[in-house]
């Protein structure tokens, strides 16, 4: 490859692909929590405490010390995303984890984290379009419309669905809805992704301007209205709280990776690399801490429990506390913002899920339809129709707080594996060439480890079980299916 790039193109990268949806969206629940309901089957008295003591019935929020928590991710992903590199660094091409798991640590392990990213970039894409679609009805909100709740919002509310004032609309559980919105967005650019796609730098920096523009505008005005006793208590559930709201909160910093994988494109690695990642994380963070702080300031902490709109919700309920000019068309340019950044955000996660489906099944792990390319738009429309149905049905059902847990914890776990793949080639293969090396030998791979398992704890059980059971789907398939007909089968 061209080695062009220096720090302050990777940086510029890097700031692209982290600063998404997440801010605007799961920023609430990390702040404020969740709280679920148990079903009656679990009223036993061993299984009782078992419940209670544990994050299915819910977990605490950060409140106000939501700033930690950021600092806390950012940490982990440094130390992740020199990880990254190295690994990046000793395969002379551009890929995912996936490819270079396959071509350094064999294929059950790229397996495992083939299969993991599917699952990753699949919930991360629902979870942006259930936050799109609750932008979207406070766009039409702005404007004097307002659909029927019964489709705009999720068949699943685990949390109820309250009003802007908390008054209940829906129980907590199922009931008969679908989220019109956030399957349309879906299913609209998966058309688009199949016709062809180009990614442009140009119009790529535009959504990222607009992103912290919309960022920009909100800490700016939202300032002017912050009331200071908001912030107390700062640690209204403790250090569990800071721990479980980096967990939730870690959703906003997916993305950094992108700065690790263009190792080989650096003028000078070993120096640009690590510049590109702490000044990606040290931006992305300071912009968050300036959302997080405002939020809590404009609002008490504990009122934002499955807000998928906090940021311009909780600029309309001060708009309607003091009727402002300058309030409501902030408002309204946030959601502009919000709402482009989202849909850039879905098509990037869209190409990617097609992408991996596309580099599997091109090594016979899954069916050979999937790695079709359509004859017209040269595109593997197989897969992105698949990959669009797969992430469009999900986000009409379920709730954001769902989709993000697992996002997280499948991005968390792909982490631990790429850290653990640097300790295990460094024994393995200590003198393979290397353009960039992890600095602290082994350490900060183990710290990397230890931090990614810290955050995976903070998230719910039903989370994790959920996690297993798709792993335990993917290797039943793998075992029965993909093994006997891959390209190490062949060979």
């Amino acid at each position: 490859m061209k080695k062009t790039l220096g720090p302050v193109s990777l940086t510029s990268l890097g700031i692209g692909a982290v600063i998404g949806s997440g801010i605007f969206t799961v920023i609430g629940t990390a702040i404020s929590g969740e709280k679920f309901d148990t079903s009656s089957i679990l009223n036993t008295p061993l299984l009782d405490y078992l419940v209670h003591h544990t994050a299915l019935v819910g977990r605490p929020g950060a409140g106000p010390a939501l700033a930690l928590s950021l600092v806390l991710v950012a940490i982990v992903c440094a130390f992740t995303g020199f990880c990254y590199a190295e690994l990046a660094s000793m395969i002379p091409i551009a890929g995912s984890a996936y490819t270079y798991t396959y071509a350094t640590l064999g294929e059950l392990i790229a397996w495992i984290i083939g299969w993991d990213l599917i699952l990753e970039y699949a919930v991360s894409n629902m979870a942006v379009s259930v936050g799109f679609a609750e932008h979207a009805v406070g766009f039409l909100d702005w404007f004097g419309i307002h659909p029927s709740l019964r489709w705009i919002s999720p068949a699943y509310l685990p949390s109820g669905l309250q009003d802007l004032q908390g008054h209940d609309l829906y129980a907590s559980g199922w009931h008969f809805g679908f989220n019109i919105p956030a399957f349309l967005i879906v299913m609209l650019l998966t058309m688009v992704l199949v016709r062809g796609i180009r990614e442009s730098a140009e119009t790529n920096n535009i959504m990222v301007l607009l992103k912290i523009a919309a960022i920009l505008a909100f800490v700016g005005v939202g300032a002017h209205f912050v009331h200071p006793s908001n912030w107390k208590p700062f640690y209204p559930s403790g250090w569990s709280g800071v721990l479980t709201g980096g967990s939730i909160i870690f959703f906003t910093y997916i993305g950094f990776d992108s700065v690790s994988t263009a190792a080989e494109e650096c003028k000078n690695p070993q120096r640009d690399v690590p510049i590109g990642i702490i000044a990606t994380l040290v931006i992305c963070t300071i912009l968050y801490i300036g959302v997080a702080v405002v939020l809590t300031g404009l609002i008490k902490w504990d009122s934002l429990v499955d807000d998928a709109a906090p940021v311009v919700n909780t600029l309309k309920k001060v708009y309607l506390a003091h009727p402002s000019a300058t309030l409501n068309w902030t408002r309204l340019a946030i959601l502009i913002g919000a709402m482009m950044g989202m849909i850039s955000s879905i098509l990037v996660f869209q190409i990617g899920q097609a992408r991996v489906w596309f580099a599997m099944s091109r090594d016979r792990l899954l069916p050979s339809i999937f790695s079709k390319v359509h004859p017209r738009f040269r595109t593997p429309a197989v897969s992105t129709w698949v990959a669009g149905f797969v992430v469009g049905i999900p986000a009409g059902l379920l709730d954001i707080g769902t989709f993000s847990d697992l996002s997280n914890i499948g991005t968390l776990f792909a982490f631990v594996l790429v850290s653990a793949g640097v300790l295990i080639l460094r024994y393995k293969e200590p003198h393979r060439h290397r353009s960039f090396r992890c600095p602290g030998g082994p350490v900060l791979p183990v710290l990397s480890i230890i931090f990614c398992v810290l955050l995976m704890a903070g998230l719910p059980i039903m989370t994790w079980l959920r996690f297993f059971v798709w792993l335990a789907i993917g290797l039943v398939i793998y075992f029965f299916y993909s093994r006997k007909r891959s390209e190490f089968a062949s060979n």
